[in-house]
């Protein structure tokens, strides 16, 4: 499954894994997520449910990689490696296409995560409480014109 992640105005695609966390993860969407700094190599945020702890862990972690710390609720997306393993394995939730360097900012950033599809949508702002339905703007994400939009997907 492909998804769009927003950030300073700037969208990024993903692609999600094909495990049962990252379907819990993709069920969770659309939301936005105040993420936070740590190590330099990642930032990370709270997601509004915790998932599951089922499903393959890891140590180790490569740019671009989209993880979840279960069975907690934080998603960390990492721009950089300081060569250490993390701690407490993490479930790899997918992978950004490209633009891992955007994340590399200092302080906290807003980051609104959607499914790639296009189609209307409801999920809940992290932090605001407020369930949000809108229909996904195709103008601003790559790959999907305005024609194509119109109908289903399932990516």
């Amino acid at each position: 499954m492909k998804i769009h992640l927003e950030l300073n105005g700037e969208v990024m695609s993903a692609t999600l894994a094909d495990n049962p966390t990252a379907r819990e993860f993709a069920a969770m969407l659309p939301l936005t997520i105040t993420m936070h700094d740590l190590f330099r190599r990642e930032k990370f945020g709270a997601l509004p449910c915790a998932v599951s702890a089922t499903g393959t862990r890891t140590l180790s972690y490569e740019i671009g990689d989209i993880v979840c710390w279960a069975p907690g609720p934080d998603l960390a997306i990492f721009h950089g490696h300081d060569g250490q393993t993390v701690s407490g394995a993490v479930h790899v939730l997918g992978k950004l296409d490209a633009g891992a360097e955007a994340f590399a900012v200092p302080g906290p950033v807003q980051v609104r995560i959607v499914p790639a599809c296009g189609q209307a949508a409801h999920g809940t702002d992290v932090g605001s409480g407020r369930d949000q339905f809108r229909a996904l703007p195709t103008s601003r994400m790559p790959g999907i014109s305005s024609a194509a939009s119109s109908g289903r997907s399932s990516a």
